[in-house]
């Protein structure tokens, strides 16, 4: 029982293990006896105390794909080694991720996740540039959601799952083949192979910021004997129905000698470690951003209303304000009745401020238009709170259908204003090129050829000379190389079709830059790079 505590704590177990076991319903004919038998029997499970396993993962992330709603974009693949103890409740997974998107790099780290605090040693997904390593620290503790997620997923997969849903009935309910487990504020779904006996698919309702309402399942099969447990080496998860992790486990020990120190966040972390994130996690964000190198290790994101409170609105030239203090951006343009804000990124959250942020600013004048840059989740993830504002979505060609399944999606696990007050999104295609203008001021909104995402819009506000672009040049944030990268070779030669020439561009990362820098750049002879 000791285990079990340990085990329950690190997952935020939160029932009672009490009452008498043998007043169970669930009888030997259950799916779930008969899973704990064609394990190994509730003794052989229950006697688990530690769990090595090294193995190998792919992971894909459906909505960076090039094509808006197409092919998933393969992030990279994975090697690692899973450490666990069950009666501290802690776990220790060492990283190698050979990761191709967005761009070919190696991360090798550590996490170990413990009750009530995790950290992250060595070069993890938040490390800076090659040329700026000498930064980065060697040990940090983690965030709280990034916690919180790594507990949910680590009891997911956790080989003695289904011996804990046995020991504690107080937290089981059955529904016909399914199985609804809630330990704590998460609740997974379990159904079993009828021919086998064994867990099929271990799942969560969780809200995706895209894709709304989502199944996220974890499906098990390939079970191999190690020391009398039986083991899924084969493990994916699918999003709605399409695999965007796979694991394979090349080998794994039940019950081998494991150091307590590997297992334990350093004494001067743990003080001033977030604890697990409480609430409304941000499941999705926080997993799949990982698997693509790109998820900033930190709290303020804005998926609430503490995260939002670093955000504000710049000035970067009269009438028009930059939203910066996140990880990602937005472009607030004054007409003379009305706004036209550029990008909605991460959540509705992120986008209420904004639009709250812009009425203040601007009052009286209504936002008409939001130009999505991309498709991409990352900054598309707040569009729907605009549509629910009334404004038009100017998409890049090709782009309408994907926009127009994200505005019908079911948000009823997040609830968003869309979803409390449905409204017919108004989603307009820009084949080409698109003027706004009141008679005074002229924004441009530009389709451009690229490699990161077809339907990429650019925008240029002619009277100020300032441009704006998303992904493929991170103005303000990264230094130029010594020969453009290909998306800013693509914003190049897209600039070429403006009215004029931008002196400046803002972007949906970083601030704000000058542009004749890299227009020089481009247009030095290949050999002289």
């Amino acid at each position: 029982m000791g285990r079990l505590v340990g085990a329950v704590a690190l997952f935020l177990v939160a029932v009672s293990c009490a009452g008498d076991r043998s007043k169970s319903t669930l009888d030997q004919t259950d799916p779930l006896d008969r899973a704990v038998s064609a394990m190994g029997g509730q003794e052989k499970l229950g006697a688990i105390e530690t769990y090595v396993a090294k193995g190998t993962a792919t992971h894909w992330e459906p909505h960076q794909s090039v094509k808006p709603g197409g092919e998933m974009r393969l992030a990279g693949d994975s090697t690692f080694v899973v450490t666990r103890s069950f009666s501290k409740g802690a776990a220790r997974t060492e990283w190698v991720r050979k990761m191709v998107y967005p761009s070919p790099r190696e991360y090798r780290f550590t996490e170990i996740v413990t009750p009530a605090a995790g950290a992250v040693e060595g070069i993890d997904s938040t490390a800076l540039p090659k040329r700026e390593l000498d930064g980065n620290p060697p040990m940090r503790s983690m965030s709280g959601m990034r916690l919180a997620a790594a507990q949910r997923e680590l009891l997911r997969t956790s080989p003695n799952l289904i011996w804990m849903m046995k020991s504690v009935p107080a937290a089981v309910s059955r529904h016909g083949s399914a199985y609804f487990y809630r330990p704590g504020n998460v609740e997974f779904v379990v159904t079993f192979d009828p021919a086998t006996g064994f867990p099929a698919r271990i799942g969560t309702r969780d809200a995706d910021n895209i894709e709304g309402d989502s199944s996220y399942d974890l499906v098990l099969s390939d079970w191999r004997d190690v020391s009398g447990v039986k083991i899924a080496h084969k493990q994916s998860y699918e999003l709605n129905g399409r695999e965007v992790i796979r694991i394979q486990i090349d080998e794994a020990q039940v019950n081998p000698p494991v150091a307590a120190a590997q297992l334990e966040v350093p004494a001067v972390l743990r003080a001033a470690a977030a604890k697990p994130a409480a609430g409304p996690v941000p499941y999705q964000w926080v997993i799949r951003r990982q698997f693509i190198g790109t998820y900033l290790d930190s709290d303020a994101v804005s998926f609430d209303s503490d995260a939002v409170s670093g955000l504000k609105l710049t000035d970067v030239s009269p009438g028009i304000s930059q939203v910066v203090g996140g990880s990602h951006n937005s472009l607030v343009v004054e007409m003379a009745d009305h706004l036209i804000v550029f990008d909605a990124p991460i959540s509705e959250w992120q986008s209420r401020w904004t639009i709250d942020a812009a009425k203040a600013k601007y009052p009286g004048k209504p936002v008409k238009y939001l130009v999505q840059t991309h498709h991409h989740m990352d900054h598309a993830g707040g569009a729907r709170t605009y549509v629910a504002e009334g404004a038009t979505v100017l998409v890049g060609k090709g782009s309408q259908a994907h926009f127009q399944k994200i505005f019908a999606a079911s948000h009823s696990i997040d609830d968003d204003t869309l979803e409390e007050k449905p409204r017919a999104a108004q989603v307009e295609e820009v084949a080409d090129r698109r003027p706004l203008s009141d008679g005074k001021r002229t924004v441009e909104v530009l389709l451009v050829e690229n490699p990161h995402a077809e339907g990429m819009l650019i925008g240029y506000v002619a009277d100020a000379r300032l441009g704006w672009v998303t992904d493929l040049w991170n103005a303000g944030r990264d230094k130029l190389g010594d020969k453009p990268t290909p998306g800013q070779a693509a914003l190049v030669a897209a600039v070429k079709r403006l009215s004029s020439t931008p002196e400046r561009f803002a972007g949906g990362h970083g601030s704000v830059a000058e542009y004749a820098p890299l227009a020089k750049l481009a247009e030095q002879p290949q050999a002289a790079r």
